[in-house]
């Protein structure tokens, strides 16, 4: 490990960047730097930008790859080696935002029957029912289930930007929770890969959620994000308001949970008789 490496993640692991933006951030300068074969801190910003245009035209890589390594590339020059945004700017590509595929609930829970394996389909309909990233569905304990009846919430201690939150754990969930539990005997992690001692890893279920939807003859792209997509606008067609689906999500912004306001269905009416919280009890019987 180079000195300067050492020096970036120190500075990452000092502001509180979560592990996986460590891991990508290094992996951008790594990039760079196998391009240029010179050590980083020699670079001009013209060489900079040459780098992140090479990705987009000869790599043809996305501009949101592009726009982290551009990230990253800042935070190094900026906060690591104490370059001025002035002196040394490195531009970023303004890009358009898309409108994700959203799933039907019939489609929901096709997907669900489609998983045969238990530990997958608990997983994803853990991400549906309570609105969170693969990551943070991934590395959920079992200490994180909070079942008291004046509670009944899940912590979420891994969130991005490493900010931790709860979020809801509807009745239903809590059902398939503790059949799975009982059945399982997880210890520590709630998820646990075939080895019984370390947590499902994020491509394991990123794997289960296209496989799933291949069975289902499900058509619509996207992957397990698309779960935390459905519950935000699945909340806001129950009725639920924005701001508590903002604290669900942990979206520091408004802004960024209103979007979803342009997702929903004005022919869906919720079922009477169901709690809009309780995502699971909502989804149609196959």
């Amino acid at each position: 490990m180079t000195p300067l490496r050492q020096r970036m993640i120190d500075a990452m692991v000092q502001r509180g960047f979560a592990a996986r933006t460590q891991e990508s951030y290094v992996d951008a300068i790594y990039g760079m730097a196998k391009h240029y074969r010179r050590d980083p801190a020699q670079y001009s910003a013209q060489e900079v930008e040459a780098y992140l245009l090479h990705m987009v035209k000869e790599r043809r890589l996305s501009y949101s790859t592009m726009n982290q390594a551009a990230c990253a590339a800042r935070f190094l020059y900026e906060r690591v080696l104490g370059h001025g945004r002035e002196l040394f700017p490195i531009a970023m590509a303004k890009v358009p935002a898309k409108q994700p595929e959203l799933l039907a609930r019939e489609e929901i829970a096709r997907l669900f029957a489609a998983c045969s394996h238990p530990i997958h389909r608990m997983l994803l309909q853990t991400m549906y029912a309570s609105g969170l990233r693969v990551s943070e569905a991934c590395a959920l304990r079992v200490g994180d289930i909070d079942s008291h009846s004046d509670r009944m919430c899940i912590r979420v201690a891994c969130g991005k930007g490493g900010h931790a939150r709860y979020s809801v754990l509807s009745p239903t969930l809590l059902g398939y929770l503790r059949t799975y539990v009982r059945t399982f005997r997880p210890r520590t992690w709630l998820f646990c890969n075939a080895s019984g001692v370390q947590p499902v890893s994020i491509e394991s279920a990123q794997r289960a959620y296209r496989g799933s939807r291949q069975r289902a003859r499900i058509m619509k792209s996207g992957g397990p994000h698309t779960l935390r997509h459905g519950f935000a606008t699945h909340l806001l067609e129950g009725g639920v308001d924005l701001f508590t689906i903002q604290k669900l999500l942990g979206h520091g912004h408004i802004s960024t949970t209103g979007r979803y306001l342009h997702l929903i269905s004005p022919q869906f009416r919720p079922p009477k008789d169901i709690d809009p919280l309780d995502l699971l009890a909502g989804l149609p019987k196959l």
